[in-house]
Protein backbone atom coordinates (compact mmCIF):
# COMPACT_ATOMS: atom_id res chain seq x y z
CA UNK A 1 0.00 0.00 0.00
CA UNK A 2 2.91 2.32 0.73
CA UNK A 3 4.21 2.08 -2.83
CA UNK A 4 0.84 2.88 -4.41
CA UNK A 5 0.57 5.86 -2.04
CA UNK A 6 3.89 7.24 -3.27
CA UNK A 7 2.88 6.52 -6.86
CA UNK A 8 -0.39 8.48 -6.48
CA UNK A 9 1.37 11.40 -4.77
CA UNK A 10 4.10 11.74 -7.39
CA UNK A 11 1.81 11.34 -10.39
CA UNK A 12 -0.90 13.66 -9.06
CA UNK A 13 1.51 16.42 -7.96
CA UNK A 14 3.33 16.49 -11.30
CA UNK A 15 0.08 16.58 -13.30
CA UNK A 16 -1.49 19.17 -10.99
CA UNK A 17 1.65 21.30 -11.10
CA UNK A 18 1.65 21.21 -14.88
CA UNK A 19 -2.02 22.24 -15.03
CA UNK A 20 -1.33 25.07 -12.62
CA UNK A 21 1.50 26.42 -14.79
CA UNK A 22 -0.70 26.17 -17.89
CA UNK A 23 -3.30 28.22 -16.01
CA UNK A 24 -0.71 30.93 -15.34
CA UNK A 25 -0.11 30.10 -11.67
CA UNK A 26 2.95 28.74 -9.83
CA UNK A 27 3.16 24.94 -9.93
CA UNK A 28 3.04 24.81 -6.14
CA UNK A 29 -0.61 25.99 -6.22
CA UNK A 30 -1.68 22.86 -8.08
CA UNK A 31 0.38 20.65 -5.78
CA UNK A 32 -1.24 22.12 -2.68
CA UNK A 33 -4.78 21.87 -4.07
CA UNK A 34 -4.32 18.28 -5.25
CA UNK A 35 -3.43 17.37 -1.66
CA UNK A 36 -6.87 18.52 -0.56
CA UNK A 37 -8.51 16.62 -3.44
CA UNK A 38 -6.82 13.22 -3.01
CA UNK A 39 -6.63 13.50 0.79
CA UNK A 40 -9.22 12.76 3.50
CA UNK A 41 -11.13 15.99 2.82
CA UNK A 42 -12.52 14.91 -0.59
CA UNK A 43 -11.62 11.71 -2.47
CA UNK A 44 -9.91 9.98 0.46
CA UNK A 45 -7.46 8.11 -1.76
CA UNK A 46 -4.67 8.75 0.74
CA UNK A 47 -4.84 9.06 4.50
CA UNK A 48 -2.20 10.91 6.42
CA UNK A 49 0.25 8.62 8.18
CA UNK A 50 3.37 8.80 10.28
CA UNK A 51 5.47 7.75 7.31
CA UNK A 52 4.04 10.53 5.11
CA UNK A 53 4.63 13.02 7.92
CA UNK A 54 8.28 11.97 8.22
CA UNK A 55 8.90 12.13 4.48
CA UNK A 56 7.20 15.52 4.23
CA UNK A 57 9.36 16.83 7.07
CA UNK A 58 12.46 15.81 5.11
CA UNK A 59 10.93 17.59 2.10
CA UNK A 60 10.47 20.92 3.87
CA UNK A 61 13.95 20.72 5.38
CA UNK A 62 15.51 20.13 1.96
CA UNK A 63 13.43 22.96 0.49
CA UNK A 64 14.73 25.41 3.09
CA UNK A 65 18.27 24.02 2.77
CA UNK A 66 18.16 24.81 -0.96
CA UNK A 67 16.81 28.28 -0.14
CA UNK A 68 19.83 28.86 2.09
CA UNK A 69 22.18 27.70 -0.66
CA UNK A 70 20.65 30.25 -3.05
CA UNK A 71 20.63 33.17 -0.58
CA UNK A 72 23.30 35.85 -0.67
CA UNK A 73 24.64 36.09 2.89
CA UNK A 74 25.94 39.63 2.37
CA UNK A 75 22.54 40.75 1.11
CA UNK A 76 20.92 39.04 4.10
CA UNK A 77 23.11 41.11 6.42
CA UNK A 78 22.28 44.30 4.52
CA UNK A 79 18.58 43.51 4.77
CA UNK A 80 18.59 43.08 8.56
CA UNK A 81 16.91 46.42 9.25
CA UNK A 82 14.17 45.73 6.72
CA UNK A 83 13.74 42.15 7.94
CA UNK A 84 13.36 43.33 11.54
CA UNK A 85 10.72 45.89 10.52
CA UNK A 86 8.85 43.32 8.41
CA UNK A 87 8.89 40.74 11.21
CA UNK A 88 7.80 43.27 13.85
CA UNK A 89 4.91 44.60 11.74
CA UNK A 90 3.99 41.03 10.85
CA UNK A 91 3.65 40.16 14.53
CA UNK A 92 1.99 43.27 15.97
CA UNK A 93 -0.92 43.57 13.54
CA UNK A 94 -1.85 39.85 13.39
CA UNK A 95 -1.57 39.65 17.19
CA UNK A 96 -3.95 42.57 17.59
CA UNK A 97 -6.32 41.15 14.96
CA UNK A 98 -6.36 37.69 16.54
CA UNK A 99 -6.91 39.11 20.03
CA UNK A 100 -9.82 41.26 18.88
CA UNK A 101 -11.51 38.38 17.05
CA UNK A 102 -10.97 36.18 20.11
CA UNK A 103 -12.66 38.63 22.46
CA UNK A 104 -15.45 39.17 19.89
CA UNK A 105 -16.34 35.46 19.83
CA UNK A 106 -16.31 35.28 23.63
CA UNK A 107 -12.84 34.03 24.48
CA UNK A 108 -11.37 35.04 27.81
CA UNK A 109 -8.13 37.06 27.85
CA UNK A 110 -5.63 34.14 27.96
CA UNK A 111 -7.33 32.32 25.06
CA UNK A 112 -7.65 35.51 22.99
CA UNK A 113 -3.97 36.32 23.57
CA UNK A 114 -3.00 32.82 22.44
CA UNK A 115 -5.12 33.19 19.30
CA UNK A 116 -3.35 36.45 18.49
CA UNK A 117 0.02 34.78 19.03
CA UNK A 118 -0.89 31.88 16.76
CA UNK A 119 -1.86 34.25 13.94
CA UNK A 120 1.50 36.02 14.37
CA UNK A 121 3.45 32.94 13.22
CA UNK A 122 4.98 32.70 9.74
CA UNK A 123 6.28 29.80 7.67
CA UNK A 124 7.87 30.75 4.36
CA UNK A 125 8.52 27.29 2.93
CA UNK A 126 5.67 27.70 0.42
CA UNK A 127 6.79 31.26 -0.34
CA UNK A 128 10.30 29.98 -1.06
CA UNK A 129 9.01 27.60 -3.72
CA UNK A 130 6.82 30.30 -5.27
CA UNK A 131 9.74 32.75 -5.38
CA UNK A 132 11.94 30.08 -6.98
CA UNK A 133 9.36 29.53 -9.71
CA UNK A 134 9.18 33.30 -10.26
CA UNK A 135 13.01 33.47 -10.43
CA UNK A 136 13.03 35.87 -7.47
CA UNK A 137 15.18 33.93 -4.99
CA UNK A 138 18.20 36.21 -5.40
CA UNK A 139 16.17 39.41 -5.11
CA UNK A 140 16.26 41.87 -2.23
CA UNK A 141 12.60 41.12 -1.54
CA UNK A 142 13.26 37.39 -1.17
CA UNK A 143 16.20 37.96 1.14
CA UNK A 144 14.12 40.29 3.32
CA UNK A 145 11.32 37.71 3.54
CA UNK A 146 13.74 34.98 4.61
CA UNK A 147 15.43 37.21 7.19
CA UNK A 148 12.05 38.32 8.55
CA UNK A 149 10.91 34.70 8.84
CA UNK A 150 13.91 33.86 11.04
CA UNK A 151 13.27 36.86 13.29
CA UNK A 152 9.52 36.13 13.37
CA UNK A 153 10.17 32.53 14.44
CA UNK A 154 12.41 33.59 17.33
CA UNK A 155 10.10 36.36 18.52
CA UNK A 156 6.97 34.18 18.41
CA UNK A 157 8.66 31.32 20.27
CA UNK A 158 9.85 33.69 23.01
CA UNK A 159 6.38 35.26 23.25
CA UNK A 160 4.85 31.77 23.38
CA UNK A 161 7.11 30.87 26.29
CA UNK A 162 6.10 34.08 28.05
CA UNK A 163 2.38 33.38 27.55
CA UNK A 164 2.78 29.75 28.65
CA UNK A 165 4.57 30.84 31.83
CA UNK A 166 1.68 33.13 32.77
CA UNK A 167 -1.42 31.33 31.48
CA UNK A 168 -0.36 27.82 30.54
CA UNK A 169 -0.46 26.26 33.97
CA UNK A 170 3.23 25.34 33.90
CA UNK A 171 6.45 27.02 34.87
CA UNK A 172 8.53 28.22 31.93
CA UNK A 173 11.99 29.65 32.49
CA UNK A 174 12.12 32.62 30.13
CA UNK A 175 15.82 33.15 30.68
CA UNK A 176 16.44 29.53 29.65
CA UNK A 177 14.24 29.90 26.56
CA UNK A 178 16.10 33.02 25.40
CA UNK A 179 19.48 31.46 26.23
CA UNK A 180 18.68 28.43 24.07
CA UNK A 181 17.82 30.70 21.13
CA UNK A 182 21.12 32.50 21.66
CA UNK A 183 22.98 29.18 21.69
CA UNK A 184 21.39 28.22 18.37
CA UNK A 185 22.61 31.41 16.73
CA UNK A 186 26.10 30.79 18.11
CA UNK A 187 26.05 27.26 16.64
CA UNK A 188 24.64 28.47 13.31
CA UNK A 189 27.10 31.37 13.19
CA UNK A 190 30.02 29.03 13.84
CA UNK A 191 28.90 26.65 11.08
CA UNK A 192 28.54 29.54 8.63
CA UNK A 193 31.95 30.97 9.64
CA UNK A 194 34.13 27.84 9.79
CA UNK A 195 32.26 24.68 10.82
CA UNK A 196 30.71 23.78 7.47
CA UNK A 197 34.03 24.28 5.68
CA UNK A 198 35.75 21.92 8.12
CA UNK A 199 33.03 19.27 7.78
CA UNK A 200 33.08 19.45 3.98
CA UNK A 201 36.89 19.28 3.80
CA UNK A 202 36.82 16.28 6.14
CA UNK A 203 34.01 14.28 4.53
CA UNK A 204 33.95 15.35 0.86
CA UNK A 205 37.25 13.62 -0.09
CA UNK A 206 36.10 10.24 1.31
CA UNK A 207 36.44 7.54 -1.33
CA UNK A 208 32.76 6.61 -1.37
CA UNK A 209 29.94 7.46 -3.76
CA UNK A 210 28.42 10.96 -3.56
CA UNK A 211 30.51 12.02 -0.57
CA UNK A 212 30.00 15.74 -1.27
CA UNK A 213 26.20 15.73 -1.24
CA UNK A 214 26.22 13.39 1.77
CA UNK A 215 28.46 15.81 3.65
CA UNK A 216 26.13 18.68 2.80
CA UNK A 217 23.11 16.74 4.05
CA UNK A 218 24.95 15.90 7.27
CA UNK A 219 25.38 19.63 7.92
CA UNK A 220 21.71 20.21 7.03
CA UNK A 221 20.26 17.59 9.37
CA UNK A 222 22.73 18.45 12.12
CA UNK A 223 21.67 22.11 12.25
CA UNK A 224 17.98 21.14 11.92
CA UNK A 225 18.43 18.84 14.92
CA UNK A 226 20.25 21.52 16.92
CA UNK A 227 17.53 24.04 16.08
CA UNK A 228 14.72 21.80 17.29
CA UNK A 229 16.60 20.84 20.45
CA UNK A 230 17.04 24.52 21.27
CA UNK A 231 13.41 25.43 20.61
CA UNK A 232 13.81 26.87 17.10
CA UNK A 233 11.97 25.49 14.06
CA UNK A 234 13.97 22.84 12.23
CA UNK A 235 13.43 24.68 8.94
CA UNK A 236 15.44 27.61 10.33
CA UNK A 237 18.31 25.25 11.08
CA UNK A 238 18.11 23.81 7.55
CA UNK A 239 18.14 27.31 6.08
CA UNK A 240 21.21 28.20 8.19
CA UNK A 241 22.90 25.02 6.94
CA UNK A 242 22.29 26.13 3.37
CA UNK A 243 23.86 29.50 4.15
CA UNK A 244 26.83 27.70 5.69
CA UNK A 245 27.41 25.47 2.66
CA UNK A 246 26.99 28.47 0.34
CA UNK A 247 30.18 29.90 1.87
CA UNK A 248 32.21 26.88 0.77
CA UNK A 249 33.64 25.87 -2.59
CA UNK A 250 31.20 22.94 -2.64
CA UNK A 251 28.09 25.09 -3.01
CA UNK A 252 27.47 24.48 -6.73
CA UNK A 253 27.98 20.73 -6.53
CA UNK A 254 25.74 20.32 -3.47
CA UNK A 255 22.98 22.41 -5.03
CA UNK A 256 23.24 20.67 -8.40
CA UNK A 257 23.00 17.19 -6.89
CA UNK A 258 20.48 17.99 -4.16
CA UNK A 259 17.70 19.46 -6.31
CA UNK A 260 16.96 16.20 -8.21
CA UNK A 261 16.76 14.31 -4.91
CA UNK A 262 14.54 16.90 -3.26
CA UNK A 263 12.16 17.65 -6.12
CA UNK A 264 11.83 14.08 -7.36
CA UNK A 265 10.19 12.76 -4.21
CA UNK A 266 10.53 14.59 -0.87
CA UNK A 267 9.33 18.10 -1.75
CA UNK A 268 6.22 16.85 -3.66
CA UNK A 269 5.26 14.77 -0.62
CA UNK A 270 5.59 17.87 1.57
CA UNK A 271 3.38 19.98 -0.70
CA UNK A 272 0.64 17.38 -1.01
CA UNK A 273 0.73 16.55 2.72
CA UNK A 274 -0.28 20.12 3.53
CA UNK A 275 -3.69 19.40 2.02
CA UNK A 276 -4.05 16.17 4.02
CA UNK A 277 -4.63 18.23 7.17
CA UNK A 278 -7.84 19.69 5.75
CA UNK A 279 -11.06 18.16 7.01
CA UNK A 280 -14.55 19.42 6.27
CA UNK A 281 -16.21 17.19 8.88
CA UNK A 282 -18.25 19.08 11.44
CA UNK A 283 -17.27 22.58 10.33
CA UNK A 284 -20.58 23.50 8.69
CA UNK A 285 -21.51 25.67 11.67
CA UNK A 286 -18.06 27.28 11.74
CA UNK A 287 -17.85 28.53 8.15
CA UNK A 288 -18.46 32.15 9.18
CA UNK A 289 -15.71 32.05 11.81
CA UNK A 290 -13.31 30.37 9.38
CA UNK A 291 -13.98 33.08 6.80
CA UNK A 292 -13.45 35.89 9.32
CA UNK A 293 -10.26 34.42 10.77
CA UNK A 294 -8.88 33.71 7.29
CA UNK A 295 -9.50 37.29 6.15
CA UNK A 296 -7.98 38.68 9.36
CA UNK A 297 -4.98 36.33 9.09
CA UNK A 298 -4.27 37.33 5.50
CA UNK A 299 -4.86 41.07 5.75
CA UNK A 300 -3.06 41.66 9.04
CA UNK A 301 0.11 39.85 7.94
CA UNK A 302 -0.04 41.40 4.45
CA UNK A 303 -0.46 44.93 5.80
CA UNK A 304 1.72 44.58 8.91
CA UNK A 305 4.74 43.09 7.13
CA UNK A 306 4.12 45.25 4.06
CA UNK A 307 4.15 48.40 6.18
CA UNK A 308 7.44 47.35 7.74
CA UNK A 309 8.92 46.94 4.27
CA UNK A 310 7.51 50.26 3.06
CA UNK A 311 8.96 52.14 6.03
CA UNK A 312 12.43 50.76 5.25
CA UNK A 313 12.56 51.92 1.64
CA UNK A 314 10.76 49.37 -0.53
CA UNK A 315 8.33 50.48 -3.21
CA UNK A 316 4.62 49.91 -2.62
CA UNK A 317 4.49 46.87 -4.92
CA UNK A 318 7.61 45.34 -3.42
CA UNK A 319 6.18 45.93 0.05
CA UNK A 320 2.97 44.14 -0.92
CA UNK A 321 5.06 41.29 -2.31
CA UNK A 322 7.03 40.99 0.93
CA UNK A 323 3.80 41.09 2.91
CA UNK A 324 2.39 38.36 0.66
CA UNK A 325 5.44 36.20 1.25
CA UNK A 326 4.83 36.36 5.01
CA UNK A 327 1.13 35.36 4.87
CA UNK A 328 1.54 31.57 5.04
CA UNK A 329 1.39 30.21 8.60
CA UNK A 330 2.26 26.65 7.58
CA UNK A 331 3.66 24.06 9.95
CA UNK A 332 4.85 26.66 12.48
CA UNK A 333 1.26 27.71 13.32
CA UNK A 334 0.13 24.07 13.37
CA UNK A 335 2.79 23.28 15.96
CA UNK A 336 1.70 26.26 18.07
CA UNK A 337 -1.96 25.18 17.77
CA UNK A 338 -1.05 21.71 19.03
CA UNK A 339 0.84 23.19 21.98
CA UNK A 340 -2.17 25.38 22.77
CA UNK A 341 -4.51 22.40 22.66
CA UNK A 342 -2.30 20.39 25.03
CA UNK A 343 -1.89 23.30 27.47
CA UNK A 344 -5.56 24.29 27.51
CA UNK A 345 -4.96 27.67 25.85
CA UNK A 346 -6.84 26.57 22.74
CA UNK A 347 -10.21 24.83 23.01
CA UNK A 348 -10.89 21.73 20.92
CA UNK A 349 -13.81 23.39 19.10
CA UNK A 350 -11.44 25.99 17.65
CA UNK A 351 -8.56 23.65 16.83
CA UNK A 352 -10.03 22.30 13.57
CA UNK A 353 -11.13 25.82 12.61
CA UNK A 354 -7.59 27.13 12.98
CA UNK A 355 -6.09 24.18 11.09
CA UNK A 356 -8.35 25.06 8.13
CA UNK A 357 -7.43 28.76 8.44
CA UNK A 358 -3.71 27.87 8.42
CA UNK A 359 -4.21 25.75 5.30
CA UNK A 360 -6.09 28.57 3.56
CA UNK A 361 -3.31 31.07 4.31
CA UNK A 362 -0.86 28.58 2.85
CA UNK A 363 -2.94 28.05 -0.29
CA UNK A 364 -3.45 31.77 -0.96
CA UNK A 365 0.22 32.75 -0.60
CA UNK A 366 1.38 31.60 -4.07
CA UNK A 367 -1.58 33.41 -5.68
CA UNK A 368 -0.68 36.65 -3.91
CA UNK A 369 2.99 36.41 -4.84
CA UNK A 370 2.12 35.69 -8.47
CA UNK A 371 -0.21 38.71 -8.60
CA UNK A 372 2.32 41.13 -7.11
CA UNK A 373 5.49 39.83 -8.78
CA UNK A 374 4.00 39.11 -12.22
CA UNK A 375 6.19 41.89 -13.63
CA UNK A 376 9.31 41.08 -11.66
CA UNK A 377 11.65 43.16 -13.82
CA UNK A 378 9.74 46.32 -12.87
CA UNK A 379 9.84 45.24 -9.22
CA UNK A 380 13.59 44.65 -9.35
CA UNK A 381 14.20 47.98 -10.97
CA UNK A 382 12.24 49.87 -8.32
CA UNK A 383 13.98 47.96 -5.52
CA UNK A 384 17.44 48.58 -6.91
CA UNK A 385 16.67 52.27 -7.25
CA UNK A 386 16.01 52.59 -3.54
Amino acid sequence: MFFITILIILLSTKLAGDLSVRAGQPAVVGKLIIGVIIGPALLGWIDNSEMIDELSEIGVLLLMFIAGLETDLDELKRSFKSSMAVATGGILLPFAGGYLVGTWIGMDTPHAIFLGLLLSATSVSISVQSLKELDMMKSRESTTILGAAIIDDIMVVVLLAFVMSIFGGEEVNLALVISKKFLFFIAAGFMIWKGAKWVMKLLAPLRVTESVISAGLIVCFFLAFVAEQLGVAGIIGAFAAGLAISQTSYKEEVEHKLEPIAYAIFVPIFFVSVGFSVSFDGIGDQIGLIAILTIVAILTKLLGSGLGARLTGFSTRSSLGIGSGMVSRGEVALIIATIGLESGLLEQEYFTVLVVVVIFTTLVTPFLLKMVFRDKEVIRGSAEGK
